[in-house]
């Protein structure tokens, strides 16, 4: 991929991303950040901003990369149970899923057009 000499770096902004996205997630209310997206916006946003990061930063181990990303999705959304203050949701759950699942998507259908417009060696 295009990306290939960029690996270490773009693994190491994709783990920044996901502690940060974590600590805003788990973290006291005051230091997330807000905007005018509205809670699912946010949370869209940020996670298709995971899906994203981690398709470029795995691209040979996407398909577990993003059964893992759903994975610790579920699991941060069920550590709010213990986090005063916080909530977990469902829908929050299902939002964030679908939101990493289409960056991972839209990864994927880069890498593949890439690949297919890029001549072949002969």
């Amino acid at each position: 991929m295009v990306w290939a000499g960029m690996t270490p770096l773009l693994r190491l902004f994709a783990w920044l991303l996901a502690a940060a996205v974590t600590f805003a997630t788990l973290g006291p209310a005051s230091y997330r950040p807000h905007s005018n997206l509205g809670q699912d916006g946010e949370h869209a946003f940020a996670f298709v901003l995971i899906g994203l990061a981690f398709g470029l930063a795995y691209p040979r181990q996407r398909l577990l990369a993003s059964g893992i990303a759903l994975a610790a999705t579920a699991l941060i959304e069920m550590l709010q149970f213990w986090v005063p203050g916080r909530h977990a949701r469902l829908e929050d759950f299902l939002v964030d899923a679908a939101a990493a699942c289409v960056g991972f998507a839209v990864v994927g259908g880069l890498d593949w057009m890439l690949r297919r417009t890029r001549p072949s060696p002969t």
